[in-house]
């Protein structure tokens, strides 16, 4: 196995760690604020981040520099950071470890992003479940606001920046960005129409950057090493740096692993996650969480960066990687992150709210073998005018678990709609009259 430096779980890997602001100064935290405030222009910082690549560990991958880019340059009034800690995908924890072993490295990439956009206030959407979580930002905040952190004239530079910590109310749509906005301002967490955009028309009307937990934890290590050596690590010039990802499922060692981009599955399964639980052959994986589209074993050597996971069909999405073992029931998985999407869906949207409880429905008459041949072309024009059809991303997030396991095991639905034409004869030849 090759070597590789890790970055973000570097510092809880170490012996005696224990994330408190003490421990995080004596590894080298804060310098890079210390660096930045007050003695490089705000402008600079962020073309340094757009020179590292950096782009967004939330799900869309979207160049991170970039985003600060579009807050208007002219514009004098209130500006605002959103820390989104709601990490709510399933198969994905890596932002809760993030925050509960090591808290300063997120609030000090927070202070950096906030000065080089120039917002005075920052607010950590923090997801309801994460207790723990929340307790020890909180206790992270104290600590860094005492010591001249956060809050006025920090360091002596003139430099106002506050954060607040923000706790959700579990709800998976408030991870969409605008949904995140919505229930910061104290309404129902449901996602806006764009445009226009955050970058202008963000949190209370005003120009809003939203970021992802591990997006700003990477930033005190691009400012204190520079962005050429960031770049130099994973797939550059466009998936660059390390990434964290999730792996859960059928595994000898599930957990968190950060590795360079670029990596194949293959490596991350089976010389990192020790392999197959069982020894049987791998049948399927899950790339970027629920929401992302299924691989099969044939794509254990695609590599794992934005342009690869997306050429292979799929996308590398919140770095959730679920592995799955020969013997599981396809159409019973697609069933069960279904039935999650189902629970979650807002309700804004038409195709969501009418179209997530029918294909609960046909997919549940399926795994208990009561199915038809035509609920598959039913499932295909119901994901079909689904997806794309919806403000925000959640719709086609919502049918890919279906249209990938259609594409890749349509013989196991064809298989439990031939066993319920034996078991279940009469059944359903009354209800092909029905229909």
């Amino acid at each position: 196995m090759p070597q590789y430096e890790k970055i973000l779980l570097k510092n809880m890997e170490t012996s005696g760690y224990t994330g408190s602001l003490a421990d995080y100064e004596h590894a080298g935290g804060y310098q890079a604020l210390r660096k930045v405030l007050g003695k490089i222009a705000p402008a600079e910082v962020t073309e340094l981040v757009k020179k590292s690549g950096l782009r967004g560990r939330g799900g869309a991958g979207f160049p991170t520099g970039v985003k600060w880019g579009f807050l208007p340059k002219e514009y004098q009034g209130p500006k605002y950071l959103c820390c989104n800690a709601d990490e709510s995908e399933p198969g994905t924890f890596k932002d809760r470890q993030l925050m509960e072993r090591d808290p300063h490295q997120m609030l000090e990439g927070i202070l950096i992003a906030c000065y080089a956009i120039g917002a005075e206030t920052a607010y950590i959407y923090i997801r309801g479940e994460f207790a723990l979580g929340a307790r020890i930002v909180e206790r992270a905040l104290t600590e860094a606001r005492a010591a001249g952190y956060i809050g006025r004239n920090i360091l002596g530079t003139g430099v106002t920046i506050e954060i607040w910590l923000h706790r959700g109310a579990g709800a998976y749509i408030c991870g969409e960005e605008t949904a995140l906005l919505e229930s910061v301002e104290g309404k129902r967490g449901l996602p806006r129409v764009k445009p226009p955009f955050p970058a202008t028309h963000g949190l209370y009307n005003k120009p809003t950057v939203v970021n992802n937990v591990e997006t700003l934890a990477n930033l005190p290590y691009i400012i204190t090493r520079g962005p050429e050596w960031f770049a130099s690590i994973g797939s550059p010039p466009k998936s660059t740096g390390t990434r964290i990802f999730c792996v859960s499922g059928h595994v000898k060692l599930p957990g968190n692993y950060e590795v360079p981009m670029g990596m194949t599955f293959r490596e991350l399964i089976y010389e990192h996650a020790g392999g197959m639980r069982s020894d049987k052959p791998l049948k399927a994986i899950i790339p970027g969480g629920a929401s992302a589209a299924f691989f099969t074993e044939q794509h254990l050597d695609v590599k794992m960066d934005f342009e690869s996971v997306a050429q292979a069909g799929s996308m590398l999405g919140s770095g959730g990687v679920t592995v799955m073992e020969e013997g599981t029931n396809m159409v019973w998985a697609a069933l069960k992150l279904m039935e999650f999407f189902n629970h979650e869906s807002c309700g804004k949207c038409s195709p969501c709210r009418e179209g997530s409880p029918w294909l609960v429905q046909t997919m549940r008459r399926i795994v208990a073998k009561r199915g038809r041949m035509e609920d598959l072309e039913t499932l295909t024009d119901l994901c079909k005018n689904i997806a794309g059809r919806t403000v925000c991303a959640f719709g086609d997030a919502e049918v890919a678990p279906i249209m990938s396991t259609l594409l890749h095991w349509r013989h196991e639905y064809e298989e439990l709609i031939r066993e319920a034409e034996v078991t279940h004869p009469k059944e359903l030849a009354m209800a092909a009259v029905r229909h």
